[in-house]
């Protein structure tokens, strides 16, 4: 059954949102002002699927991808690009108003640069003739295949028939595949995973397709296939070989301005601890003037971290550690001769550890995080123990989606 509806904000999400009897209705692609024409999304009552605008946006515009609407990657390429910057923006005040918090937000800093210097596509084969690889549908698990992307970086520009290529070659297998593209300064890191066993037949055709496409690397679930060159990345005055898999945030500039953000914000401190510091991003550029004390979960990150720091000359001494930080956050006592915490967790954010800096006596934290709602929540944890947010800069290295990247510095 059709529905006409009147849009009249958009959510967190991208999604336009109508105000329905009892209870808000998400349309996506749909812009709020718009009378849109819409049917319902069985097994969501709140959902619905946009058919037909009736009335659109002034501030609708052309998106720039034609798998824009089908392709679950872009949210809101089709809002004019001023509007979507405020809307982005707001997300972070929206969330820290949400918890009682009202701090100074800066501006929308654009960090897209060049583009995403990483993808994971997905593979399947879709019956015996009929090979998919790409991205997956909004809310779906359907593959949309793709033969370009707008939002990658000319660093990606081999990735995509590279895909194509290793998922002929390991789709007939009946296993649907995640294929991790990084772009590197040694050419395409890839690791594939979900192939299950390969037989040694298939391996060699893996290799021989390495060779042929120019990958610096090619592992599955970490296990090397082949390697031409040591994938690296340069980081301050180090050169880190990454991980099989590696985290890098998603575009080179995302990482440079949060970087310059964790430095301005750090100030003249002599001793810092990066906490969830990954390959070393911020620890290897606060080692260029401060002590550092560096922690992640991730093993192979930090060992990354320490054989990049060793090979590099200028830098003050770096001690890192594997270490849980969800399960055992650095404690008060531990903290007693640190100047300043920078800390960068994953979505879920850093409650254990935020509630350890809230009893600590360290002078600043310098908070980054991907996500808006936890780090609110962990800015409320912080306030509620003395610390007072003075600044908060939102970054936007995820364009067209709603993922916003935040610093902040909170002192005491």
């Amino acid at each position: 059954m059709t529905e006409r509806l009147t849009i009249v904000r958009l959510g967190h999400h991208g999604d336009g949102i109508a105000d329905a009897a009892d209870r808000p209705v998400y349309v996506p692609y749909a812009l709020p002002g718009e009378t849109v024409e819409v049917e319902g999304v069985p097994g969501h009552p709140d959902r619905r699927h946009l058919l037909r605008v009736e009335t659109p946006s002034a501030e609708r515009i052309a998106p720039v991808c034609p798998h824009f609407g089908i392709c679950g990657g872009c949210a809101v390429q089709h809002w004019r690009f001023d509007r979507y910057r405020d809307w982005k923006r707001d997300s972070v005040v929206q969330a820290l108003g949400a918890v009682g918090i009202a701090a100074p937000v800066g501006e929308l800093i654009d960090a897209h640069g060049a583009g995403r210097r990483r993808a994971v596509f997905h593979a399947r084969r879709a019956g015996r003739d009929v090979l998919q690889v790409g991205f997956a549908a909004a809310r779906q698990h359907r593959i949309i295949p793709i033969d370009r992307c707008p939002v990658l970086a000319p660093s990606l520009s081999g990735a995509i028939p590279a895909a194509w290529a290793l998922a002929d070659v390991l789709a007939p297998m009946a296993k649907p595949l995640d294929i991790q593209m990084t772009a590197t300064d040694s050419g395409l890191d890839v690791d594939v995973r979900g192939s299950g066993p390969v037989p040694p037949q298939r391996l060699a055709a893996l290799a021989a397709l390495a060779e042929t496409h120019r990958l610096a690397r090619l592992t599955r679930h970490g296990e090397l296939v082949a390697q031409r060159a040591a994938p690296t990345i340069r980081i301050g005055h180090a050169t880190v070989t990454l991980p099989p898999a590696a985290f890098l945030q998603a575009t080179a500039e995302g990482e440079a301005a949060l970087a310059r953000l964790v430095m301005e914000y750090a100030g003249d401190a002599k001793a810092v601890a990066d906490l969830f510091c990954g390959v070393g991003p911020f620890a290897l550029r606060l080692a260029e003037r401060a002590r550092v004390i560096a922690a992640d979960t991730d093993a192979e990150a930090v060992a990354a971290l320490r054989q990049g720091a060793a090979g590099a000359s200028g830098l003050k001494p770096i001690r890192a550690e594997q270490r849980d930080l969800f399960r055992q956050p650095f404690l008060p006592e531990e903290l007693k001769r640190i100047d300043a915490v920078v800390f960068d967790p994953p979505r879920q954010g850093a409650e254990a550890q935020a509630r350890q800096l809230a009893a600590s006596k360290v002078p600043m934290v310098v908070a980054v995080s991907c996500n808006a709602a936890s780090f609110a929540r962990d800015a409320r944890i912080l306030t509620d123990g003395g610390y007072r947010l003075d600044a908060v800069s939102p970054i936007d290295q995820f364009r067209y989606s709603p993922h916003v990247e935040i610093v902040a510095r909170f002192m005491r």
